[in-house]
């Protein structure tokens, strides 16, 4: 690959990782507006991990697995996709898809204290300011009475909260699982597996499931983008940008992809944007640029979108 395509294809997976995440709340949003929030994370991953695997029989590519690795991805797949993204989807019921892509931004944060309490690191300086930043971003954004004031706001507050725990231990736990070596291969597991997970908690709750024909064309668009862009393209991109950028560069992703929900929001869906919300956002994010300045965090959490 000479160094035009390559400089166009990082160009590409920028805009996949800046663009496309960040537009994944929007349309969750939107779907979870007309339809049950695990039927529509359960058909998300299904579809996106039979396509994956469906690409890799194309590629060729070696999709064996031992028995420890399908309970380790298994297991991944519940912390990250299952409980971690389902949970969340759920959550947009009651919050707006900017504000919910704002408090998931303090993902590193959550990571951080979770090395501290688990496995015992220290804390470095820059990145202890990084955590005060972001504990007062935090009361910032869940203090506004605008939101507050709605009915299931603070459930759902609650639940992406712990969502953004089940990513943090799953980001912990991949670190040192043995998994599959293709990172593709690994993603289409994890799908699989939390999708036939979600599948199984929207019929234990008595989910209504509606035929796609049904659907309006908003929902049928949200997602396909969900399932093309947002589950495969992106991730792929993702990982494509690890093996050729910094981290630090791929960890840019962290601060843009809320700025981006919440305008989306704002434009698509007349979502509020309160000057709280803003002053909230620009603490929050630069006490997770001093996390990810010092500390180089796992980047599974991206699963949730």
């Amino acid at each position: 690959m000479n160094t035009k395509q390559n400089s166009t294809l990082i160009i590409l997976a920028f805009f996949a990782i800046y663009v496309i995440w960040g537009s994944t709340y929007l349309l969750n949003k939107i779907a979870v507006l007309e339809l049950p929030p695990f039927m529509i994370a359960s058909i998300r991953f299904i579809v996106a991990g039979i396509l994956i695997f469906i690409i890799a029989k194309f590629l060729k590519l070696d999709v064996s697995i031992s028995k420890k690795q399908l309970l380790n991805t298994t297991f991944a797949g519940f912390l990250f996709l299952t409980f971690g993204n389902g949970v969340v989807v759920w959550a947009l019921k009651y919050v707006d898809s900017g504000f919910a892509a704002l408090e998931i931004s303090a993902q590193p944060l959550v990571v951080l204290l979770l090395m501290r309490i688990i496995q015992g690191k220290k804390i470095q300086p820059m990145s202890i300011i990084g955590v005060v930043l972001g504990m007062i971003g935090i009361y910032l954004l869940v203090s506004q009475k605008e939101f507050i004031s709605k009915e299931g706001s603070i459930t759902g507050m609650v639940m992406i909260f712990l969502c953004m725990l089940s990513w943090g231990y799953g980001s912990l736990f991949v670190a040192k699982a043995d998994l599959p070596k293709n990172f593709f291969i690994n993603t289409g597991y994890q799908m699989l597996t939390g999708g036939v997970m979600l599948f199984i908690t929207s019929m234990l709750l008595g989910e209504v499931w509606i035929s796609p024909i049904k659907w309006s064309g908003q929902v049928q668009f949200s997602m396909i983008a969900l399932i093309i862009f947002g589950s495969i393209v992106a991730f792929t991109s993702f990982n494509f940008l690890l093996r050729v950028v910094s981290p630090e560069k791929v960890a840019t992703g962290t601060y843009i992809n809320p700025i981006i929900a919440m305008l989306l929001g704002w434009y698509f869906l007349n979502e509020q944007i309160t000057t709280q919300s803003i002053i909230a956002a620009v603490i929050l994010l630069t006490g997770v640029y001093f996390i990810n300045t010092k500390r180089k965090l796992s980047f599974y959490s991206r699963f949730r979108k």
